[in-house]
């Protein structure tokens, strides 16, 4: 049986007990989203808007990168939970290997072509001539730690699939003090600017990447190890395929990232962008709950459906309906009360900019009624390994709609269409997902 602090995948989960099981995720998620946000905190605050505009401008180019890392983590999580539900557990440790040795060697070629290639990007970003320096140097610096980065999303999810989330959380939590105490030293005491800040990001992704990496080879506890492996190209299509709607997610993400901000710069300007960016270190927080709870709900799903346990599927899918509704709401209220707070501790130093932070805001914060649901319902069919499902309702939702709506709102409702996208993006996704929900409740068996 596999076991955590207790409790058994097999277990009938109460309310109780699914979420002792799904708190150390969401800590770890919720912690990474915070001290991602220090280093807009410190640019903003000490080196200024436009370098902190610039951060963001090229932040959605390094998601993308860094979402392979995600695409491998959630797909191979889902095949690896498989075989364990299966009683594989050899199997499980073998494709386990080969995901982190193939996900290593994708991540070098990437950071070697974005480094190259760093000016260029920066200048299709939208880059303006004072805002290239910024872009260029603190986009070369994060990509000399994107593969640390990648395996820290990796090893996010196989530390739950591997009974460790609290590991997990303490890692996150390690990675995240040394890239605040940086921050701060580096930034606000050094006055080494924006190129301190990435340096501090990168050090930080370094611990959050090889102490897991090191913690599956020399564990002897642990459920999937590093192991020796052989290459085997089904293993890793399939891998991709189960998590092709994650990597599909944050690609998507960051291609509507990009758009947004020259349709910003278009309408507002630099300001556009920097509030735009405050708005987004909000969204991550809250965003980061419903990840983790995903990333703590998906093993238990993966093991139910490879042990055919329909029950079960029903009780986790009706439970987790119940809580994201109550999560919703109160992600809503919360973002209505910390707008100002947040818009102070960013961009108090400039009225105006302070002013669009919180109009944009009040505005963005709509879309946590429902936010919740779309994530889940794509995390939930990749557990189930339908990765079409799964790709299709994250390509409708982040990219499709967002294309749609980042240029037909302006036009409608001006500079307030910017912000009221996500409004009808995430609407318009909850009437997808429904779909598929009830389509293939029959299949699963996750529905009475």
């Amino acid at each position: 049986m596999i076991r955590h602090n207790s409790i058994q995948l097999s277990d009938h989960f109460t309310y109780k007990k699914l979420l002792r099981f799904v708190l150390a995720p969401i800590c770890t998620m919720l912690f990474t989203s915070v001290y991602g946000i220090v280093d807009g905190f410190f640019v903003s605050n000490y080196v200024g808007n436009t370098a902190f505009a610039s951060l963001n401008l090229v932040m959605p180019f390094i998601m993308m990168i860094a979402s392979v890392g995600f695409m491998f983590g959630a797909g191979g999580n889902a095949l690896v939970s498989l075989y364990l539900g299966l009683g594989e557990k050899q199997k499980a440790k073998e494709y386990f290997s080969l995901i982190v040795y193939t996900l290593i060697g994708i991540g070098l070629v990437l950071a070697a072509v974005s480094i190259f290639l760093a000016p260029g990007i920066s200048k299709l970003l939208g880059a303006s001539e004072a805002m290239l320096p910024y872009c260029v140097l603190y986009l070369r610096i994060n990509m000399a730690g994107v593969v640390f980065f990648m395996l820290q999303n990796l090893f996010q999810s196989f530390l739950i699939t591997a009974e460790k989330p609290k590991i997990g959380f303490a890692i996150t939590l390690l990675a995240g003090c040394v890239n605040m105490l940086l921050d701060w030293i580096l930034v606000g005491i050094c006055g080494f600017g924006i190129a301190g800040a990435a340096w501090a990001t990168v050090t930080s992704q370094i611990i959050g990447g090889t102490v897991p990496f090191f913690y599956f080879m020399l564990s002897k506890s642990s459920i999937i190890k590093l192991t020796g492996t052989k290459f085997e190209v089904k293993v890793i299509a399939k891998t991709c395929g189960n998590g092709v709607s994650e990597f599909l997610s944050n690609v998507s993400a960051s291609i509507v990232g990009f758009l947004y901000n020259l349709q910003l710069m278009h309408y507002i300007g630099e300001n556009g962008v920097a509030a735009y960016g405050v708005i987004m270190y909000v969204s991550f927080i809250f965003v980061a709950i419903y990840i983790g709870y995903s990333m703590g709900t998906a093993p238990i799903i993966g093991f139910h459906y490879g042990a055919g346990n329909k029950s079960e599927l029903q009780n986790i899918f009706r439970k987790s309906v119940i809580i994201l509704t109550i999560t919703n709401i109160s992600m809503f209220v919360l973002a209505e009360i910390l707008t100002v707070s947040m818009a102070d501790i960013f961009v108090g130093y400039n009225r105006e900019l302070h002013e669009l932070t919180i109009h944009g805001m009040r505005i963005y914060s709509v879309a946590f009624w429902v936010i919740g649901f779309n994530i889940f319902a794509s995390a939930f069919f990749t557990a189930l390994s339908n990765g079409k499902v799964s790709a299709i309702l994250s390509v409708t939702r982040t990219l499709i709609l967002q294309l749609i709506m980042i240029y037909l709102l302006p036009i409608l409702l001006g500079v307030d269409g910017l912000w009221t996208v996500v409004i009808a993006v995430e609407g318009i996704s909850l009437i997808v997902t429904v779909y598929y929900i009830l389509k293939n409740r029959k299949i699963y068996g996750y529905m009475k």
